[in-house]
């Protein structure tokens, strides 16, 4: 999938040997380096030839009016987007006043990596000018994890066989309003093309100068957002350390500040400039304040020293690989691919500090910087079991968004509260409700997460001091948007209408079965917490029945729409359809689709696919994942046969849920299939946008497909169970886990499976396939396997479907949309397993 030229397999680092202008925005976001608060895109530090030079601030953005077509009550009304922070990468080198170009420089080495051990990237290059001089140059870049305002970069000139003038400008620059010295395009002007999961585009100024000046080798610009009233300030120190003789030159405008430096450099005397910069940012305070605040840092960092900030980062991801490393024996271009995402989790997330965790992480403007469910059913597993504190500050962050969430329910005539679709500041900011404000399902995906995460740290005080908060409200979201229906046995039923599920290729529908099954549980889980907080914690039920208003009826009337909640099902297939009408719409023919009509929301109207039985991702399958304990065997086998011949895969959510599902009913081959689609997505591009950014969420489901996947993990009802899929190729995989107050190691191998407590632990009761097992603190169990579960061969087709008739008598049949002249017209439809059917 990768070029192994140009990227060496290693299992610790990502190398490139070669750089290509044409592929820049790939690279750029490959080499992100990041801390969950600020995030500088891999961009040369030569400051040109860039797709974006992106600065990105978790949080830090602005806000437009939408303009809407047609406008109706209750439409989003303001969006939200990332700004693009000043760009302080830029660190120029001239040698006989030629700067260093990549587009005609004569480079003879040239080397860039990412070491995912200390966090450092490093680039190393020899450039023979066009005078004849060898010029080695050695770059390096940190964004620090434990000082999270803080990034360090440096770079070392040697010219190696003559005397020569040498220059290094160093900048900051503010990219998002202006363009530099040699044209880089403002955020504003990035290539034109339609594609909605891009960043919307502000043409107006949007920094605001403040206070900009210079004092010695610090410079520092700093400014107000023009709408949200954010402010941000940047400063950076400049430190130089050569044995020639050197000048130094300064400049400071409202938009850029250059520290140069002129030195006179002798053959094989190197000259270094270390550059140490620190961003803040604030929804309230001053700019200037926040110029303080970057002094602090600064000051601080050059009282410690350079060597010790990179000595801190070593040592912060020592603890970080020893929680979270999942190692796969005998695959090192899988186990580099591994870390690579497991790194990108930690940039994404690590110093978010009570901030969401945006789908791009801060690698890119992708998506607009806003925060969506992948947090909580992709990312938050990951923090839950490796990293919990980490867990608990996304949570956090949804505890505070509850207000504007009341204010949006009370908006779509609901009670309790409703999350934001896709958000910043808390405020609704998705243009399209059918894809968007529709999906309420991300209520529960919020509750889901909190569950999990309490069950797994037994967090209580974190849940019954103001998480019960998010319980409560999405409880009586669901209580409110549900109705009642008498059925005609006699049972009444708790139906949800008028929304969608994750699968944004179905819109609006009725009783969809995620948000149905996810509801119950958000519905179970609040009843369940308020009446065990009225047991254990009397003092905090009362704080927060006073706070809440609670009836004490509230949990009783959750509990029976639970219990009634109508579950969808076709006894004539066998399997749960995906909402109430799903089975009667029209098959998409995905293997008669060409390949230049994917995906398939870039080339057909939302209308043209609603139409159809067609996903873009897991839906019903999610489901069988995240409540497999209230679906049997058999019907987790036929759900996934039939949903996964429907699925388009556009989404990059997607491949990792069916991986894990194939390899949990026996498909593993095609399990595997689907997990190296998932891990290469963006180190192969294999979406084409991996140049908007990192696919946060699916380098989560990365971790989830080897654990839950692979290592058969699952905890329902706070109860640890293993039932594991290696893939035959595999000789081992390991991983650890945070459970309650214990440190969990484990190791799967074909014939056995080995689990360790680490010293002072407490003792973990779990099960192997049924079987219980406890480890004590410092011991470890050894459970022998007999085999690696059910292996079914190929992948499922609907053909298997082709002679089933529906509950009306009727038969599947499949078409894909097509338009011949000025007629529209449809190739088909033909039975499935015809002569055009889907398996043809």
């Amino acid at each position: 999938m990768m070029d192994r030229d140009r990227f060496p397999v290693d299992p610790w680092r990502l190398v490139e040997r070669t750089f290509d202008i044409d592929e820049a925005g790939v690279t750029e976001t490959l080499f992100t380096l990041g801390n969950g608060y600020l995030g500088l895109r891999g961009n040369q530090p030569e400051g040109r030839f860039g797709h974006e030079h992106g600065t990105f601030i978790n949080g830090f953005h602005e806000v437009f009016p939408i303009r809407h077509a047609e406008q109706a009550y209750g439409f989003a009304e303001v969006g939200q987007t990332i700004i693009n922070a000043p760009d302080a990468k830029v660190m120029r080198v001239y040698v006989d006043d030629e700067p260093l170009s990549f587009d005609v420089a004569d480079l003879l080495e040239y080397e860039r990596s990412l070491d995912l051990r200390d966090g450092v990237l490093r680039r190393h290059l020899l450039w023979r000018t066009p005078s004849g001089k060898e010029v080695r140059i050695d770059y390096e870049r940190i964004v620090s994890f434990d000082e999270k305002h803080l990034a360090i970069m440096s770079i070392e000139v040697t010219v190696l066989n003559a005397d020569a003038p040498v220059t290094v400008s160093c900048q900051l620059v503010n990219r998002q309003d202006g363009e530099d010295v040699y044209g880089g395009r403002p955020a504003g002007k990035l290539k034109a093309g339609f594609d909605p999961r891009r960043a919307e585009r502000i043409h107006d100024r949007v920094l605001q100068p403040e206070e900009y000046w210079q004092d010695g080798a610090r410079s520092v610009l700093s400014y107000h957002v023009t709408e949200s009233g954010m402010s941000l300030a940047v400063a950076a120190d400049h430190l130089i350390e050569t044995d020639n003789q050197y000048t130094a030159r300064s400049l400071v405008q409202p938009d850029i500040a250059k520290n140069v430096f002129r030195v006179q450099a002798k053959a094989g005397v190197p000259v270094k400039v270390t550059k140490l910069v620190s961003y803040h940012t604030s929804r309230g305070v001053p700019a200037s304040e926040l110029v303080d605040r970057c002094r602090r840092t600064l000051d601080r960092a050059g009282q410690e020293g350079v060597a010790e900030q990179f000595a801190k980062q070593r040592r912060w991801l020592d603890g970080f690989w020893q929680r979270s490393d999942v190692r796969i024996g005998g695959h090192d271009d899988l186990q580099q691919a591994t870390r690579w995402c497991l790194f990108q989790l930690a940039q994404a997330a690590a110093r978010a500090d009570g901030q969401g965790v945006p789908a791009k992480g801060v690698s890119g403007s992708g998506y607009s910087g806003h925060y969506f469910w992948d947090t909580e059913i992709y990312v938050l597993p990951f923090l839950t079991y490796t990293t919990p504190h980490w867990a608990r500050n996304a949570l956090r962050m949804r505890v505070h968004m509850l207000p504007a969430a009341r204010k949006r329910a009370f908006q779509l005539n609901e009670a309790g509260a409703l999350f934001p679709w896709r958000t910043i500041n808390g405020e609704e900011a998705s243009a399209y409700y059918a894809a968007g404000t529709a999906q309420y399902h991300i209520n529960a995906d919020v509750s889901f997460a909190l569950a999990k995460y309490v069950r797994a740290t037994s967090d209580v005080e974190f849940l019954y001091r103001e998480a019960v908060d998010i319980a409560v409200e999405t409880a009586r979201m669901w209580n409110s948007l549900g109705f009642w229906r008498d059925e005609i046995d006699g049972q009444d039923s708790f139906h949800i209408h008028g929304v969608t599920g994750p699968d944004e290729y179905t819109t609006v529908v009725n009783d969809n079965l995620f948000t149905n099954v996810m509801a119950r549980f958000n519905l179970r889980f609040a009843a369940r917490t308020v009446r065990e907080m009225e047991l254990e914690a009397p003092e905090a039920y009362r704080l927060m029945v006073d706070r809440l208003h609670l009836d004490p009826d509230e949990a009783e009337a959750w509990e029976k729409a639970a219990d009634a909640m109508h579950i969808p099902f076709s006894p004539a297939l066998g399997i749960h359809p995906q909402d109430a009408v799903f089975l009667e719409r029209e098959v998409w023919d995905l293997e008669n689709t060409p390949d230049e009509q994917r995906p398939l929301l870039l080339h057909f109207h939302p209308l043209v696919i609603y139409r159809y039985q067609v996903l873009k991702q897991a839906d019903v399958v999610l489901a069988l994942f995240l409540q497999g304990n209230h679906f049997t065997d058999a019907e987790k086998l036929a759900d996934f046969e039939y949903y996964d011949a429907l699925t388009t895969g556009d989404s990059t959510l997607s491949g990792v849920v069916q991986s894990i599902l194939a390899a949990e009913v026996g498909y593993q081959d095609l399990a595997l299939e689907y997990f190296l689609d998932s891990i290469f997505v963006d180190l192969a591009d294999l979406h084409s946008n991996a140049a908007d950014g990192v696919h946060v969420a699916s380098a989560g489901g990365v971790w989830t497909s080897l654990v839950c996947g692979f290592g058969g993990m699952r905890d329902h009802f706070g109860e640890l169970t293993f039932d594991p899929r290696l893939p035959a190729d595999w000789p081992e995989l390991s991983y650890s886990l945070a459970w309650h107050d214990a440190q969990l190691h484990v190791v799967l191998r074909r014939d056995e499976m080995i689990v360790s407590n680490g010293a002072g632990g407490d003792e973990v009761a779990f099960t192997v396939r049924g079987v219980a097992y406890t480890v004590g603190g410092g011991d470890e169990v050894v459970v022998p396997l007999a085999t690696q579960g059910p292996v079914r061969e190929g992948r499922p087709t609907l053909r298997m479907f082709a002679d089933v008739r529906l509950e009306d008598g009727t038969l599947l049949s499949a078409s894909v949309p097509t338009l011949t002249s000025a007629i529209p017209t449809v190739t088909g439809p033909v039975p499935v397993g015809g002569d055009r059917g889907l398996d043809a």
